[in-house]
C-alpha cells in the first residue's frame, strides 16, 4: 500500500507513560495484562501489522524496567524514551527522538491497545494525500450537555445542548505533518500556564495554531482502556480483534503457536523481631506459638510473601511492593493467607490460571517438618491452587544460621486458559 520511501518517512510514537491509577492494578497502565499480553504489546502488534512506519518510538514511565523489557523484546524493537510528568511532556520526549528524514508522525495511546491496523493505514494515507493533521473519530451517541456551577451552588446546571450531529469522539492514532507538529510544540513551550494546560491532545494544539484537522472513521476496537469495565469490554473484543497474522501469536507456517506456561520467582526475607517487640510467629499460613515472630509491614510471613511475589512475577503484573507495599495501610498487619488470596485473585483477573507454587524457606526456626502438610493445605486453600512448602537450614551460616532471619524462595507456574 505504501512505498518504501513513504514508510521510511513515517514514524509512530506510542505514548505508554500513564500510571493507570483508575484501573487499580498498581502498575503502569501499558503494563496491565489483557488476555495474557500487556496493553503495550497489543498496541505494538497492530502497528507491526499496519506496516506504515519505519520508526516506532515507545514513550515509557521513567525507571520502569518491566515495561521496557516487554518493549525491547517485541519484534518491532521500538526506540525507547522516558516520558514526562504530563502527556504533552511525553509526546515531546517522543518527538525529540524522531529521525531527520521523518515527514509524517502518528501519535498513538497504548491504552487504545486494540486499535486495528487499518486505522493506522487510513490516517497515514490521509497525510500522504496532503492533510496536515488527521484524527479517527466516532459519532457521539449520547446527548451532550454543557454545564457550569454558580458560586455557592452545590450542583452544576445545564447551559446548553450542542447539536449531536456535529459532535465526534476522538481516538488515536492522530497523524500529523511532522515539521508542523514540531513547530507547534516549540511554540506551545512558551505559552502561559493556563493556555498550555488547556491543550488536551495534539489535534487541539494544531487547531490552536490555525491548522485544519481532518478526520477518518474510528472503530469500536479503538476504545481507551481506562477503568476496569473498559478492560472487561476489551477482553470481550479480543478474540475478534486479534490480528490473524500476528507474528506474536502464530508461527510462520500459519499454525497456532503452542501454549507456553509462564514461570516466575519470588524471594522474601524477614528478620526475627527484636525481643523488646513481642510478635507472634506466622509462617506458611501457620502460627508457631513457641517462636518469636518476624518483623514486617504485615505479619511477616516470608513463605506466603514469596509465593505472592512468584505469582506476580509469572503473570508480569508487578511485585509484592506494587500491590501490598507500605503505602497501602489497609494491608498493615494482614495475614500471609490474606495477601496470598488477593494475589491469586489479581493473577486470575489478569487472564491467568495458577498451575502450582513451590516454596522453600531457609532458617533455624520454627521446627517445620511435622506441620508441612498442614501448611500445604492452608496455603493451597488460600490460593485455590496447589502450593507445597519445604524447609532447610544453612548449616549455621549467615543470618539464617544464626537464627536472626528467614529467607523464602518460591517458583510459580501460571498459564492462560484462553489459548
Amino acid at each position: 500500500m505504501f512505498s518504501v520511501q513513504e514508510i521510511h518517512q513515517t514514524a509512530i510514537i506510542v505514548v505508554a507513560a500513564g500510571s493507570g491509577t483508575r484501573l487499580g492494578y498498581g502498575i503502569p497502565k501499558a503494563l496491565v495484562p489483557l488476555g495474557g499480553r500487556t496493553l503495550l504489546e497489543h498496541a505494538l502488534d497492530r502497528i507491526q501489522l499496519a506496516g506504515c512506519a519505519a520508526q516506532v518510538i515507545a514513550v515509557l514511565p521513567e525507571n520502569d524496567e518491566g515495561l521496557a523489557d516487554h518493549a525491547a523484546h517485541h519484534p518491532l524493537h521500538p526506540h525507547i524514551v522516558m516520558g514526562g510528568a504530563t502527556r504533552t511532556d511525553s509526546v515531546r520526549a517522543g518527538l525529540g527522538a524522531l529521525g531527520p528524514d521523518i515527514q509524517r508522525v502518528l501519535i498513538h495511546d497504548a491504552a487504545r491497545a486494540l486499535t486495528p491496523p487499518e486505522t493506522f493505514r487510513e490516517v497515514t494515507a490521509a497525510l500522504l494525500a496532503g492533510a496536515h493533521a488527521v484524527i479517527p473519530v466516532l459519532p457521539v451517541i449520547d446527548t451532550i450537555k454543557s454545564v457550569t456551577t454558580d458560586p455557592g451552588a452545590l450542583q452544576p446546571h445545564v447551559t446548553g445542548t450542542p447539536a449531536r450531529q456535529n459532535l465526534r469522539a476522538v481516538q488515536t492514532p492522530q497523524g500529523f505533518d511532522a515539521p508542523i507538529l514540531l513547530a507547534a510544540h516549540r511554540a506551545a513551550a512558551h505559552w502561559d500556564q493556563d493556555r498550555a494546560e488547556a491543550v488536551t491532545d495534539d489535534a487541539m494544539l494544531m487547531e490552536m495554531i490555525g491548522e485544519r484537522v481532518d478526520t477518518v472513521p474510528g472503530t469500536a476496537q479503538g476504545l481507551k482502556i481506562t477503568t476496569a469495565p473498559d478492560l472487561a469490554l476489551a477482553e470481550s473484543m479480543l478474540s475478534a480483534s486479534t490480528p490473524k497474522a500476528s507474528l506474536m501469536t502464530q508461527q510462520e507456517s500459519g499454525a497456532s503457536a503452542p501454549l507456553i506456561p509462564r514461570t516466575g520467582i519470588g524471594i522474601d526475607v524477614h528478620a526475627v523481631a527484636d525481643p523488646s517487640e513481642p510478635r507472634e510467629m506466622w509462617l506458611a499460613g501457620l502460627r508457631f506459638p513457641d517462636d518469636q515472630g518476624l518483623s514486617g509491614h504485615s505479619d511477616g510471613d516470608a513463605v506466603a510473601h514469596a509465593a505472592c511475589d512468584a505469582l506476580f512475577s509469572a503473570a508480569g503484573i508487578g511485585d509484592l511492593g506494587t500491590h501490598f507495599g507500605t503505602d497501602r495501610p489497609e494491608y498493615a498487619g494482614a495475614s500471609g493467607t490474606t495477601l496470598l488470596r488477593e494475589a491469586a485473585r489479581l493473577v486470575r483477573a489478569a487472564g491467568f490460571e495458577i498451575g502450582n507454587v513451590a516454596v522453600q524457606f531457609v532458617g533455624r526456626r520454627p521446627k517445620f517438618a511435622d506441620r508441612r502438610l498442614e501448611a500445604d493445605a492452608v496455603l493451597s486453600e488460600a490460593a485455590g491452587a496447589p502450593i507445597t512448602v519445604t524447609a532447610t537450614t544453612s548449616d549455621g551460616l549467615g543470618y539464617e544460621g544464626s537464627g536472626t532471619g528467614i529467607t523464602a524462595y518460591a517458583t510459580a507456574l501460571v498459564y492462560s486458559p484462553r489459548h
